[in-house]
This record gives C-alpha cells, sequence and structure tokens, in this order.
C-alpha cells in the first residue's frame, strides 16, 4: 500500500511539473499575444495588408522601427490598416513582451 501511494505522488508530481514547465519551454513570452493579436494579419512576420511593412528587421529598419518601445507605439497608435490595440486590450507588460518576441523571432 506504502509503495502505490509512493508511484501515485510520484506520478502526480512528473504531470504538475511537466505541466507547468512544459509550456514555459515551449512558448517564448508574447508569443501566444502575438498568434493572439497579431498573427491574422502577420503571418510569419509578413504583412498582409501592406507587404513594405513587414515584421521582419529589414522592414522595420527601413520604417525606424528599432526597439521594443517603436512596435509598442505603433501598436498603440498604427497608421492606416492597422488595427489599434490599447491598453485596456494588450496591456503594457503584454504588448513588451510580443514586441520583445517580434524583435526575437522576425530578425
Amino acid at each position: 500500500m506504502a509503495r502505490m501511494v509512493t508511484i501515485c505522488i510520484a506520478v502526480v508530481a512528473l504531470c504538475l511539473f511537466f505541466g507547468i514547465t512544459g509550456k514555459a519551454f515551449s512558448e517564448m513570452p508574447g508569443e501566444a499575444g502575438f498568434k493572439q493579436n497579431c498573427a491574422v494579419c502577420h503571418p510569419g512576420g509578413g504583412n498582409i495588408i501592406n507587404p513594405k511593412k513587414t515584421l521582419h528587421k529589414k522592414d522595420l529598419d527601413a520604417n525606424n522601427v528599432k526597439t521594443a518601445g517603436d512596435i509598442i507605439k505603433l501598436m498603440r497608435q498604427p497608421g492606416p490598416g492597422m488595427t489599434p490595440f490599447d491598453a485596456s486590450t494588450v496591456p503594457d507588460k503584454e504588448a513588451k513582451e510580443i514586441a520583445d518576441y517580434i524583435l526575437k523571432t522576425f530578425k
């Protein structure tokens, strides 16, 4: 009986460990927010509305977007063709994570 309890505890511990930490290793901060809010118009870092304004580094640089702050500013006050994402829709912390994700992912 004691062995059965020990095995059950070990299985539960492993499930909890992999359930909690497995997601942390499989998804970067900002990735879920990007998928939810940005990926429809920016699949793979592209831009279905304006192909000259992708999220790839060469286009970000060409459009003078170099920092997470620059991306957040565009999220909050975008140009024509892009939906604005105010702080009630995408909180500041999530916006920063999304911006960092973009800079790291679409080099």
